[in-house]
This record gives C-alpha cells, sequence and structure tokens, in this order.
C-alpha cells in the first residue's frame, strides 16, 4: 500500500510539475553554449563568457578591488579592464556599486574572502541582473565566468557547442531583477 500511495503522489507530483512547465514556459528554452558573447550593461562592454556549471556564484575580472563606507553602507570600488570584442578596444573605467555580500573561497592556495556585487548582462535578448564576485582574472582566458545561479535563469546548457545565442539587448529589452530567494541554493 505504501508503494501505491507513493506513486500515486509521485505521479501527480510529476503530472502537477510537467503541466506547470508546459504553461509557464509555452515556448522552447533558449540554448546557450559553454562559451557566449554577452554585453555588460549599462556600458554596453561585449565580454566573453564561460558558462561553468561546476561554479555556483559567477565571477568578473575586476582590478584594484576596494570596499568603502558610502553613507553608512559598504560599497566596492573597482576597475574594469576588459577588450570589448566588438569594438576591439579596451574599456577602462573605475566601477562603484553596493557590496551585495562576501563570498569566502577555500581553493588550493588556502581561504580567500571576495566581494559580491549585482551587475546586469545581456545574454541573448534578456537583460539579467546578477551576482558576480570580483576577482583579477587577467591571468584567465575568459574576463567573465556564469556560474549555475545565472545558468539558470538562462535556459539549457549545451556543452558541446559555443557561441549558440547572440547578446541583442534594446531598451525594450525584457529584464530580470536578482531574486534573493537564489541566495538559499
Amino acid at each position: 500500500m505504501g508503494k501505491t500511495l507513493l506513486g500515486v503522489v509521485w505521479g501527480s507530483t510529476l503530472a502537477g510539475a510537467l503541466l506547470f512547465s508546459a504553461t509557464a514556459h509555452a515556448e522552447e528554452p533558449e540554448v546557450f553554449g559553454w562559451v557566449e558573447n554577452t554585453i555588460i550593461e549599462p556600458w554596453g562592454i561585449a565580454v566573453k563568457a564561460k558558462l561553468d556549471s561546476g561554479a555556483l556564484t559567477s565571477s568578473l575580472d575586476a582590478r584594484d578591488i576596494e570596499i568603502f563606507d558610502n553613507d553608512g553602507e559598504e560599497w566596492v570600488r573597482f576597475r574594469l579592464k576588459l577588450e570589448d570584442q566588438a569594438s576591439g578596444e579596451t574599456f577602462s573605467d573605475e566601477i562603484e556599486r553596493p557590496l551585495y555580500r562576501e563570498q569566502a573561497v577555500r581553493g588550493a592556495g588556502g581561504r580567500d574572502e571576495r566581494p559580491v556585487v549585482l551587475m546586469d548582462i545581456c545574454m541573448g535578448d534578456t537583460v539579467y541582473e546578477e551576482q558576480f564576485s570580483l576577482r583579477d582574472r587577467e591571468e584567465m582566458i575568459y574576463p567573465m565566468l556564469l556560474g549555475r545561479r545565472t545558468i539558470s535563469h538562462l535556459g539549457l546548457l549545451d556543452v558541446r557547442n559555443t557561441f549558440l545565442q547572440s547578446p541583442e539587448c534594446g531598451e525594450n529589452a525584457d529584464y530580470v531583477p536578482h531574486d534573493p530567494e537564489d541566495d538559499q541554493s
């Protein structure tokens, strides 16, 4: 009897999930390759991003990172020095953003604290407000890494292909704000 009851509950849950999925996503989800071009808004900087399902939080190449007080709130000042993939020009500017949180990272080199800020990126035809930990990625191939929190908003990840979507976000593009509920995952 336990199996039958479990089967009915599971079947009902599965049917409900499939129905929800069909009605909530009437169109096919977007498919992204493991490397995609993205645009950092509002500056319009086109950069290559590696979609990395092994990372939880996205990461952005930043230099001269400094946490400072701004009217009683913690903010982060950092320098972006990125080659714009569209123009070939180097974008170098000092940016200030509110500190969203600090992220503890453990690796072979020990423990590291990284500031995390919210930034807008254009992927496909949608602008997403996402969390980015800031670190010097100068020695890395890709200046931006998109982790699972970001990938989960985009659609599907095809690890066999690259550059499946072109970032084309105009002023009327859909905007997906950061959801603090995502921080629990």
